[in-house]
């Protein structure tokens, strides 16, 4: 058994929702959340993925099929990050380099000087829970030749720009997953239905509850067609029905990504107590991804945070500039 596995089986025991891809509600129903009238688990409110921003998104290489890992083993791990960044123009993690060399758009994380720069007590090691070595799948030879395609052509035409950039959407996953900013995630109840509205790009899905996907073609959604269902203190969220995208946002601001018509997302927020929820989500892409893989992460209730407007077609000159840049630099 690897270290990560030993790890990730001593968390799974003390946060059962957020082990291994795990498909039950885990150990939670001795608490017992108070009831909306249509039977939904009461459990609204602003929720904060921030305590989970120290955590890498990967296990580092040097710790995957390690038999043990201790806290001087994580401390080093943090002590070398600081020492790849320097002065915020190096990369903060070497993978993060390779990845770009592989055909990935991405940039140096100049702005986050104490992103994932100190180790949280009782974190998971990484934020990938599964596969089991907590690094991510590789990506298809066609995605990865995609993303080469997208990079090399990047500035020919919007088109080509990640859909987060063009301030469309960062995709299911790109709104979820914690980053150095607008963490936030307003849940709202309806009879029937769980409103998720993320802070990032001010994406709000309209999930119903115990309503099968309807028969026929459907449109394609750049975030997919969800359905909820309630399992005890758990939401399950399955999402299907996705808008091909080129270049959408991958598991990390450093990591672009695609899409297809085929991913099948699956989402599981488990209420622990009223202040806590452990959140997983799978992806199963097999156009993008060699093989399924699952991120977790925990929640906590912030009744005190503030979602602030997401403006983000307001004042955005990226993209117009950008696009202007390179056809400057077309000019003899």
């Amino acid at each position: 058994m690897t270290g990560f596995a030993r790890l990730t089986m001593v968390f799974s025991l003390l946060c059962p929702a957020v082990g291994l891809a795990q498909e039950t509600s885990g150990a939670t129903e001795a608490w017992t959340p108070p009831r909306l009238a249509d039977g939904q688990p009461d459990r609204g409110g602003i929720w904060n993925s921030v305590a989970a921003t120290h955590t890498p998104l990967e296990l580092p290489e040097a710790l995957v099929d390690r038999d043990s890992f201790s806290a001087e083993d994580l401390q080093a791990l943090v002590d070398e990050r600081a020492e790849l960044r320097g002065d915020g123009t190096q990369w903060s993690r070497p993978e993060d380099s390779q990845r770009v060399n592989e055909g990935d758009l991405a940039y140096a994380p100049y702005w986050f000087d104490t992103f994932w720069s100190e180790p949280v007590a009782g974190d998971a090691p990484a934020l990938v829970v599964d596969p089991p070595t907590g690094r991510l799948p590789d990506w298809t030879s066609y995605t990865k030749e995609l993303l080469r395609s997208t990079r090399d052509h990047l500035h020919d035409s919007y088109g080509y720009m990640e859909s987060g950039d063009r301030c469309i959407t960062r995709g299911v996953l790109g709104m979820m997953m914690p980053t150095a900013y607008n963490n936030g995630t307003l849940i709202l109840q309806t009879p029937g239905y769980v409103v998720l509205h993320s802070e990032m790009i001010h994406n709000a899905r309209i999930i119903p509850i115990d309503t099968p996907v309807p028969a026929g073609p459907r449109p394609p959604l750049w975030d997919g067609d969800p359905r909820g269902r309630w399992e005890d203190n758990t939401l399950v969220v399955e999402s299907t029905g996705f808008r091909p995208v080129g270049s959408i946002r991958g598991p990390s601001a450093l990591i672009r990504s695609r899409q297809t018509e085929r991913q099948r997302v699956v989402e599981r927020f488990t209420f622990v107590d009223p202040e806590t929820l452990h959140y997983s989500l799978t992806i199963d892409d097999p156009d993008a991804y060699t093989a399924p893989w699952t991120v977790a992460f925990p929640m906590t209730r912030d009744d005190d945070y503030v979602q602030f407007e997401y403006a983000c077609h307001e004042g955005n000159y990226s993209v117009p500039n950008a696009l202007r840049g390179a056809r400057a630099l077309e000019q003899p």
